[in-house]
C-alpha cells in the first residue's frame, strides 16, 4: 500500500476499520479497553520509561474489564501490534503461525505469520515500571505466587498510593502466611505514608523493638536528618538538634557548611594566596604594592584585599574571617520528615530496636564463638589424649587431620548419595587415622619417648611428608567435600541470628564425642588403665598395666578421633594437603590453655580460645589476622599466671 497514492491510501485503511468494526470479536465497544490503548497507541507500540506513566495512569484511572492481565502480558512480551490497523492483540502460537486473541472478546480473530505482527518488546526499565504499576490488581490474584510476587514488590518500593489496595486485601486473603505479610506491609506503609497521624503513631509503636531490616530502615528514613545553617533558627521546621562547635563539629566542618551553602568564601591559604598574587603582577607591583614589600604577610593581605575590591580575583576568607563568620552562624540539623510527633515517636522506636538489637548480636556473637570452640574442641581432643597420657608433642596431629578429610572425600568418589557417604566415611576415617597412629607410634614415637626434642623434630618432618604425600595422591587442587542437602542450610532466628546446619551439626558431635569419652574413661577398664598411667606408670606397670600397650591404643585413639574431626571440618572448610596445618597451633593452644591431658580442660581451652578469638574479631571484622595475634598475647600471659592450665592435671604430662 505504500505504492497506493495517499488518498487511496486513507479510503483503503477507512474502509478496513468500518469493517473491523463491523465484525463482533473485534468490536471497538467506547467501554472496551482497545479504545483506550488507542488513544495511546505510539507510547504503547514503543514503549519508554519516560511516557510508560502516562498510560499506566490512564489505564488505572478508566478501570476496564481486562486491565491487569493487558499489562500483565504486555509486561511479559505477550503483546502484538498490527501494523495495518495499529490494533493490539495478544497471540498464541499454532505450528508455524501466532493466533490473535482479541484484547476485549478474547476471540480468536486471524492466523498470521509473526513477520505480519509486531512483538512489543518493553524493555526491563519499562517492565519494571508495569511491575509496580501492577501490584494492586495482583495482591488479589486467584494464584498465590502472584500475590506473594505483588507483596516483594512493595517490599522493595513502597508508596502511599498502595495503603489502600493492601488494607483491602487483607479480609479477603485466605493464606495465612500472606496474610501476616501484607498486615506487616501494611505497617510499615502507615508508618511512613499514613495520612492520619494517630495512625502513624500507631503503626511506629508496632515497629519498636522490631530488628528486622525492614523495620529498622523505615525507623532510619522516619529519623533521617539534613544539616542545616543560618543566622538564626528557622520556623515551621522540625528540628533535631542543635550543634554546638568544637564539641558536636568542629570549626572546619563548620565553615565548609558556610561555604557549601553560599554563605562565606571559601577558605585561602598562604600558598594559594602567594600564587594567586604572583599570576596578577603589573608594572613590578600587585594590586598596587610594589614587589619588594612583599615579604610580610601584612603586605600580602593588603594586596591581595585590592585585588578583591578591583574584582580581579574572587573572594577568599582569612583566618580570621572563618572565625567570625563561624561564630555569627547557627548550625542544626533539620529532621526530613515534617512532623514532631511523629520523629520524636520514630526515635523512641528506634532507640528500643538498637537495645533489641545488641542483644541479639550478643546472642549471634555466643552462637559464633560456640561454633568455633566446638570445631578446636573436636581438633584438639585427640591431641590432648596423646599429650595428656604419652607426653609426646606429635606435630603431625593436624595431617591425621587432613587424613580424615581426604577419606571422606573417596567416600564420595565411590557413593554419591552425601548422606550414606558420610555415615560410612566418619567410621572409615577413624579406622584409617586409628591405624595411621597406631603405625606412627610403633615405628617411630615408641623410641623416642624420652627425647621429647627429637619427637618433636621426627613428628614434624613426618607431618611434611604426609602432607606431600597428599599433594602427589590428590594434587594441589582443593578437592570438595560435600554435606548433604539437610546439613546445607542454616537455622535463623531473625535478621541478626543465624548459623549454618553444618556448625549445629559439629557442634552436636563435639557433645558426642565429650560424652564418648567421657564414659570411656570413668567406666570402662581402657580408661581406667589411661588414667593409672597418666597418673603414675610405674605404679600402673606394677600392678599389671602394660604401659606399652595404653601408650599404643592412646594414640591410635587421638589419631582416630583427629581423622573423625577431619570429615567434620572438610564439610565446610577447602580439603587440600595444608589444611591440617591451620589448626594445629589452635590445637597446642587449646591443650595447654585448657589443662594437659584432661577433656574438661580441652572443652574449657577451646571454650575461652573460641570466644576470646569472635570477642577481637567483632571488635576488628576486617582484619582475622590481628584477632589470632592478639588472641596469642593473652594466651601467653595468661600461662604466666597459670601455667598449668584451666583445669591443672597431676601427674606425667603436667609435670613435665
Amino acid at each position: 500500500m505504500r505504492f497506493f497514492p495517499s488518498f487511496a491510501r486513507s479510503v483503503v485503511i477507512v474502509l478496513a476499520l468500518g469493517l473491523l468494526m463491523l465484525r463482533p470479536s473485534v468490536a471497538l465497544a467506547q467501554d472496551g479497553l482497545q479504545p483506550l490503548l488507542q488513544q495511546y497507541q505510539a507510547e504503547i507500540a514503543k514503549p519508554s520509561r519516560s511516557a510508560v506513566a502516562q498510560v499506566l495512569g490512564a489505564l488505572m484511572a478508566a478501570d476496564r474489564p481486562g486491565t491487569a492481565e493487558f499489562l500483565l502480558r504486555w509486561q511479559d512480551r505477550g503483546v502484538y501490534e498490527r501494523p495495518g490497523d495499529g490494533l493490539f492483540f495478544y497471540a498464541e502460537e499454532a505450528g508455524g503461525t501466532l493466533r490473535l486473541i482479541d484484547i476485549d472478546s478474547g476471540a480468536v480473530v486471524a492466523e498470521v505469520s509473526s513477520r505480519e505482527v509486531n512483538q512489543i518488546r518493553p524493555n526491563s526499565g519499562v517492565r519494571a515500571v508495569i511491575a509496580a504499576a501492577l501490584v494492586p490488581f495482583e495482591l488479589n490474584a486467584p494464584d498465590p505466587t502472584r500475590r506473594a510476587a505483588a507483596l516483594e514488590a512493595i517490599a522493595r518500593s513502597g508508596e502511599a498510593s498502595q495503603i489502600a489496595p493492601l488494607s483491602g486485601s487483607i479480609e479477603p486473603e485466605t493464606d495465612p502466611v500472606l496474610k501476616e505479610r501484607k498486615e506487616r506491609l501494611l505497617t510499615l506503609l502507615t508508618a511512613q505514608f499514613g495520612a492520619a497521624r494517630h495512625d502513624r503513631l500507631a503503626a511506629i509503636s508496632g515497629l519498636a523493638g522490631d530488628i528486622s531490616i525492614e523495620a529498622r530502615s523505615v525507623l532510619n528514613q522516619l529519623t533521617a536528618r539534613v544539616p542545616g545553617v543560618g543566622t538564626a533558627l528557622p520556623e515551621g521546621v522540625n528540628i533535631a538538634r542543635v550543634l554546638t562547635v568544637g564539641a558536636d563539629i568542629s570549626e572546619v566542618e563548620a565553615y565548609d557548611r558556610l561555604v557549601a551553602a553560599n554563605l562565606a568564601p571559601p577558605r585561602q591559604s598562604a600558598t594559594d594566596r602567594r600564587d594567586v598574587l604572583a599570576q596578577h603582577i603589573v608594572d613590578g607591583s600587585v594590586g598596587g604594592v610594589p614587589l619588594h614589600q612583599l615579604d610580610t604577610d601584612a603586605a600580602r593581605t593588603r594586596a591581595y584585599e585590592a585585588l578583591e575590591a578591583a574584582g580581579t580575583v574572587p573572594a577568599r576568607a582569612a583566618g580570621d574571617e572563618v572565625a567570625r563568620a563561624v561564630a555569627a552562624h547557627l548550625f542544626y540539623e533539620v529532621y526530613a520528615e515534617p512532623d514532631a510527633e511523629v520523629t520524636t515517636a520514630a526515635e523512641g522506636a528506634l532507640a528500643d530496636t538498637s537495645r533489641a538489637l545488641g542483644l541479639y548480636q550478643t546472642l549471634d556473637l555466643v552462637l559464633d564463638g560456640l561454633s568455633l570452640a566446638s570445631i578446636f574442641f573436636l581438633a584438639a581432643i585427640g591431641l590432648a589424649i596423646t599429650f595428656g597420657v604419652m607426653g609426646v608433642i606429635n606435630m603431625a596431629h593436624g595431617e591425621f587431620i587432613m587424613m580424615g578429610a581426604y577419606t571422606g572425600y573417596v567416600v564420595q568418589l565411590f557413593i554419591p548419595d552425601y548422606t550414606v557417604s558420610l555415615i560410612i566415611a566418619l567410621p572409615l576415617a577413624f579406622t584409617v587415622t586409628f591405624g595411621a597412629g597406631v603405625a606412627m607410634e610403633r615405628l617411630v614415637i615408641r623410641h623416642l619417648y624420652t627425647r621429647p626434642l627429637e619427637t618433636l623434630l621426627a613428628t614434624f618432618g613426618i607431618s611434611i611428608a604426609l602432607q606431600q604425600l597428599a599433594k602427589n595422591i590428590f594434587g594441589t587442587q582443593a578437592r570438595p567435600l560435600t554435606a548433604p542437602d539437610w546439613l546445607s542450610g542454616a537455622l535463623t532466628l531473625n535478621d541478626i541470628v543465624s548459623i549454618s546446619t553444618i556448625r549445629v551439626a559439629i557442634f552436636v558431635l563435639a557433645l558426642i564425642f565429650l560424652a564418648l569419652l567421657l564414659f570411656i574413661l570413668k567406666r570402662t577398664r581402657l580408661g581406667l588403665e589411661v588414667r593409672a598411667v597418666t597418673q603414675n606408670p610405674g605404679m600402673a606397670a606394677s600392678m599389671g598395666i602394660d604401659p606399652d600397650r595404653i601408650n599404643m591404643l592412646t594414640f591410635g585413639l587421638g589419631s582416630g578421633i583427629a581423622g573423625i574431626a577431619g570429615v567434620a571440618i572438610g564439610l565446610y572448610a577447602q580439603v587440600t594437603s595444608e589444611m591440617g596445618a591451620n589448626y594445629i597451633v589452635q590445637s597446642f593452644m587449646t591443650v595447654v590453655v585448657g589443662g594437659v591431658g584432661n577433656v574438661w580442660g580441652t572443652l574449657a581451652g577451646a571454650s575461652m580460645i573460641g570466644f576470646l578469638q569472635k570477642g577481637i574479631e567483632w571488635f576488628n571484622p576486617s582484619n582475622t589476622l590481628a584477632a589470632q595475634t592478639y588472641m596469642i598475647l593473652f594466651i601467653i600471659l595468661f600461662i604466666q599466671f597459670r601455667p598449668k592450665g584451666i583445669v591443672a592435671l597431676k601427674g606425667r604430662a603436667a609435670g613435665d
